[in-house]
């Protein structure tokens, strides 16, 4: 036999073969057998409880107990009440509902395979006999209805027998028989005693025998006895015979032990399972306690983690591993189960685990909720956690210190003295099953956390320990405090584990488990219902006993996430049982000291628990190492890597620090050439774009920004040429020296002498015919689509001018560029939809900025004259052609400006952009047509500008009613709640803006639809604002500022109880720049201006183009580092 340190050399493979037998077939039963089996458990108990029902009732009622008992002989069961036939029925009812073979067959062969065969004995008599013998039958209805029920019982219990798998154990016959037949023994004579001191009629000591035996077995009517005696006498014979058979029927149907097959492969394997499928049941861990067995899967990628309690096969916790792979554990460990004759349940689930054990035909039920504290959401500062902090506060200033450790960092005397503190202070026996280990100071838990507070004097007064949960999670296994120790000592460990908890590298801890937590919790609530209050009160009184509310109440204080735990179970009818062996597995209840004690778990020798230690550290180091996953490459790919090999053999770096360099290529086509090789020495670094071998000759072109080159290489003049064929490929960066002259066709060229690689590319370019072609390519590889074609560069610099131009022209006018957050608690400044993020810090939620607007106003209260913001807004919206989430504006504001004022500096600021871009000023369009910017740009009020495009008049006095007929009639879809300056924007936006061209100032917008802008001094319908549109988009925006603070008010109130009733653009009520407002802002004129749509107009692109690296959607790809 291997040794264990052999076995514990490599690690197991979480994919090989099991070693234990596969479950039997039919280990899930059909539901024709479970329906089956549910019956016949169910009669034959329903038949016990009428005969303890029946032996009450005789006092009182004898016949009416005799006559029902006669009917009930028709199910084939004892059914005259009789002491010794109670403890005979409950115990075969009893083995059935455990699923033993022996029950089942003693139900078909004892009970109704005689009367069958006898039935069906008859049967042929009255086929084929005379009269004289059918008379002779003497056949009742009842009789006939009992052979009936007979045949049906043993033919559907013999095909349900899958259900019944659970064999006797060893010796069950024996000990069994031993002990019931001595307490026959022993209750015929007690009943021969009796008989000498009372009077009875029985003639002889046979008879006496005879009756005194008939009452042991039960069955008087079996032993013929001349004379009677008192029924008592009879009654205390059969109740210490029935105690007997009672005793004897335990041991007989007591359910097999299993064969341990731990193994420590087996615990191993358990652990890489935690390691490998990280999962939300902090509980994992425990299923390495010395006391569990697993139950894996087919696969061996996931396990059941029990332990056999009374006849129980207790889980407990969630599955370990694959979750794909529970399903499979889980069947095995029911057929395992089945085969034992255990009960199954699975204690303090998630609702995950639930599932799956739902799926097996477990059914779930509530058990309670376990605190679970988010460290990034635990802050001391937080008002709802002041008992907490004062009781921080209070062991802080007592001079307390904590320590938090791994216990793989303490030293190994310091550990051996915590564990005798966790001895000396526990109060009574260790209990915990599902949420303790019971190994605390094992040296097979490494990454266990050991937190211990210390007095003033450096004694530990209170210790913690935590089990790991995955990777970044604890779960509490050991909680002790010192008798000596100030009050709040706990709160102060968990507080400041939860504070160190970066350290860590922890994101939750698992406090304790709270029972019918939601009961206290519903209870108490304002409004709770009549029942609601009872169930708290009932609890109320059992926390009495044991602790239920100061359970819930020491997690409460710590605000965490309830995480809901489940009890499941396959039947109602075990629940007492499985209440029992929890009880015993958690230490609340005990055995009788008479009655067969649980085996105790033997713990590890301390050389195995050593080498184990060795082996869980290995393999640790092993699963938990971070490691980049491998990196697919294509061929090409894998060609242009050995390349590197290649270059460095030859002594020339792949990734050089810096290389000869004189000239640019730009630079070097302008200097002067000669024919042949006696030209100016240049030195130039370019990308290779294309490459000729011709034998004698190498041809490469370099690409440098947009300039080009040709080297030519020769074995003649150029060193290095065969290393050159051997590594370089295109899109490498090279850098070649040599003279400047010109090739046989007249193309300018450097005649290389020397060359060196500056760079060399591990992925090859696109295909060179085609290129990047398509736009979304283009925009996903934009580093390729730069270095090799032309436009993209120009776009970039053109990007580059215009913005340049727009904050020069600013500074120019005297206005001071400032930066203001991104980071904001209030969502304003525009009606849009935001994107929302969070400070774990503050455990708060912020909003990436949509506008600087509000901040840039709380500037000019301040008394700024003049300042602009040029910088990213974000707006949760799709990506198209014209919009990106992300994206470029500029905002001004000058005091004692308007609308006016600041449509003239708009104007003249793109005027400025499209010089700096073009030269001149003109936008280029995407045909190729240019459109000059010059010339004066068309101003029209918007009603106007409606009016004409739908060729009627449409102004302010136009009635609601008409207008939404003018909708209708032009298939503009509207809510019945708009209003009328909303109508007339729907109009706007279908007939004007999408169909103008030229630049185009709109003015003068209904009031209700800007919400930020000063009303119109003439008609207060209207709002002092225009959109700047060309080319069928809206370009910028600029208003006369609404100053007034109560007004402003006003309409954001609006804003906000529109954000209420739920409208996601709706801005709300941002009561800093209120405030600030009320200070007094100057009259004042604002703009806004969409940078990447002016960038868009004046080139001709989309904004894919003009943006370096747009957003796209996810294109499905990922890519591992490397």
């Amino acid at each position: 036999m291997a040794t264990m340190q052999e076995r514990v050399s490599a690690p197991v493979e979480p994919g090989r073969a099991p070693d234990e037998p596969a479950p039997p077939v039919g280990a899930r039963l059909t539901p024709f057998t479970r329906r089956t089996a549910a019956v016949a458990t169910v009669v034959v108990t329903a038949m016990a409880v009428w005969q303890l029902v029946g032996l009450l009732l005789l006092l009182v009622a004898p016949g009416f107990v005799h006559d029902v008992a006669t009917v009930l002989e028709v199910l084939n069961v004892p059914s005259e009440p009789e002491f010794f036939g109670l403890v005979l029925v409950a115990a075969v009812a009893a083995g059935l509902r455990r699923g033993l073979r022996f029950a089942l067959w003693f139900v078909v062969l004892v009970w109704q395979l005689p009367v069958a065969l006898a039935t069906l004995a008859a049967g042929v008599v009255w086929l084929v006999g005379d009269d004289a013998a059918r008379t002779e039958l003497g056949l009742a209805p009842l009789d006939v209805a009992a052979g009936v029920v007979a045949i049906v019982a043993v033919v559907l219990l013999v095909a349900a027998r899958g259900a019944f798998r659970a064999r006797l154990q060893r010796g069950a016959w024996w000990r069994a028989g031993l002990v019931i037949a001595g307490g026959i023994v022993v209750a015929t004579a007690v009943g021969l005693v009796l008989l000498r001191l009372v009077d009875d009629t029985l003639q002889t000591a046979a008879d006496r025998v005879r009756w005194s035996l008939a009452h042991a077995i039960g069955m008087p009517w079996l032993v013929a006895a001349d004379g009677t005696a008192p029924w008592w006498v009879g009654f205390v014979v059969a109740v210490i015979s029935g105690v007997a058979l009672l005793l004897g029927l335990l041991l007989f149907l007591r359910s097999r032990e299993r064969v341990s097959e731990e193994s420590v492969d087996d615990r191993l394997l358990v652990r890489r399972l935690l390691l490998e499928f990280p999962s939300d049941d902090s509980l994992g861990y425990f299923a390495t306690r010395d006391d569990r067995s697993a139950r894996f899967s087919a696969n061996r990628r996931a396990a059941v983690s029990y332990r056999e309690i009374a006849g129980v096969s207790l889980a407990a916790g969630d599955p370990v591993g694959d979750p794909a792979a529970w399903g499979d554990a889980i069947e095995r460990w029911l057929a395992e189960a089945r085969e034992y004759g255990w009960v199954p349940a699975a204690t303090s689930t998630t609702e995950a685990g639930a599932r799956a054990y739902q799926a097996a035909g477990l059914h779930p039920m509530s058990m309670g909720d376990e605190a679970v504290i988010v460290t990034r959401s635990f802050d001391l500062a937080n008002p709802a956690l002041h008992g907490v902090r004062r009781s921080v506060d209070r062991v802080t200033a007592a001079g307390y210190t904590v320590q938090v450790r791994r216990q793989e960092t303490i030293e190994p005397d310091e550990l051996a003295t915590l564990v005798g503190f966790a001895e000396a202070w526990r109060h009574g026996e260790e209990r915990g099953y599902s949420m303790a280990l019971d190994r605390l100071g094992a040296p097979q838990d490494p990454r266990e956390v050991v937190v211990t507070a210390h007095d003033a004097g450096g004694e530990v007064r209170g210790l913690l320990s935590f089990v790991p949960w995955e990777r970044r999670g604890l779960s509490l296994d050991v909680m002790r405090r010192s008798p000596d120790a100030v009050p709040g000592v706990t709160e102060f460990m968990v507080a400041s584990l939860a504070g160190r908890s970066g350290d860590l590298g922890v994101e939750r801890i698992s406090l304790n488990f709270a029972m019918f937590r939601q009961v206290f919790e519903l209870g108490e609530r304002i409004g709770a219902t009549p029942m609601q209050r009872f169930n708290r009160r009932v609890l109320l009184f059992a926390s009495r006993f044991w602790q239920l509310e100061s359970l819930y109440r020491s997690n409460e204080k710590y605000l965490p996430h309830w995480q809901p735990r489940l009890l499941c179970f396959e039947s109602a009818a075990q629940l007492t049982r499985i209440t029992a062996a929890l009880g015993e597995a958690e230490g609340f209840l005990n055995r009788p000291r008479w009655w067969p004690q649980q085996a105790p778990v033997t713990p590890l020798a301390p050389d195995e628990a050593a080498v184990l230690a060795v082996a869980v550290a290995a393999q640790e180091q092993e699963v938990l190492a971070v490691t980049a996953p491998p990196r697919v490459l294509t061929q090409q790919q894998r060609a242009r890597h050995a390349k590197l090999d290649v270059l460095r053999a030859a002594g020339m770096d792949p990734y050089p620090v810096s290389v000869p360099r004189t000239h640019t290529i730009a630079v070097a086509l302008d200097v002067p050439a000669t024919p042949d090789a006696s030209g100016p020495v240049v030195s130039v670094v370019g990308r290779v774009v294309r490459l000729r071998d011709l034998g004698g000759v190498v041809f490469a072109v370099l690409r440098e920004g947009g300039a080009q080159v040709q080297a030519l290489l020769s074995a003649d003049t150029t060193a290095d040429i065969a290393l050159w064929r051997a590594a370089v490929d295109l899109a490498d960066h090279v850098g070649v020296t040599g003279a400047l002259t010109h090739s046989r066709s007249g193309e300018l060229s450097i005649a290389v002498t020397s060359w060196c690689m500056a760079a060399k590319a591990l992925t090859p370019p696109p295909d060179k015919h085609r290129g990047l072609v398509d736009a979304e390519a283009r925009a996903r590889l934009r580093h390729m689509d730069l270095a090799l074609a032309d436009r993209p560069e120009q776009l970039l610099r053109a990007r580059a001018a215009a913005v340049w131009s727009l904050r020069t022209s600013l500074v120019g006018r005297g206005f001071i560029e400032v930066e203001t957050p991104i980071l904001q608690r209030i969502h304003g400044g525009a009606n849009a939809r935001p994107f929302t993020t969070h400070i774990n810090a503050y455990d708060l939620d912020l909003y990436l900025r949509i506008a600087p607007e509000l901040f840039l106003k709380r500037l000019m209260v301040g008394g700024v004259g003049k300042v602009f913001e040029l910088g990213r807004n974000f707006r949760n919206e799709g990506a198209d052609s014209t919009h990106n989430p992300e994206f470029t504006s500029l905002e001004a504001y000058e005091a004692f400006g308007d609308y006016t004022t600041m449509r003239e500096m708009t104007r003249e600021l793109i005027v400025a952009a499209a010089i700096a871009v073009h030269g001149e000023p003109v936008a280029h369009r995407p045909g190729g047509q240019v459109v000059r910017l010059d010339g004066a740009w068309p101003t029209i009020p918007v009603h106007e500008a409606v009016s004409r495009a739908l060729d009627r008049e449409i102004s302010p006095d136009v009635p609601l009613a008409d207008l939404r007929e003018v909708c209708r009639v032009n298939g503009i879809a509207f809510e019945a709640t708009e209003t009328h300056g909303a109508l007339v924007t729907e109009l706007y936006d279908r007939f004007v803006e999408a169909e103008t061209t030229a630049p185009t100032f709109y003015t003068d917008f209904p009031v209700e639809t800007s919400p930020l802008t000063r009303a119109h001094r003439v008609d207060p319908r209207l709002a002092e604002r225009w959109d700047l549109v060309a080319f069928g988009a809206e370009l910028g925006t600029a208003y006369s500022e609404l100053v007034d603070p109560v007004e402003q008010r006003r309409r954001l109130t609006e804003q906000s109880i529109l954000a209420a009733a739920g409208d996601p653009e709706a801005m709300e009520v941002d009561e800093e720049f209120l405030d600030a407002l009320e200070f007094a802002m100057p009259p004042s004129g604002g703009v806004g201006i969409g940078v990447d749509r002016v960038v868009m107009m004046l080139v001709g692109g989309s904004i894919r183009d003009t943006l370096a690296f747009p957003f796209l959607r996810p294109s499905g790809r990922s890519r591992g580092p490397g």
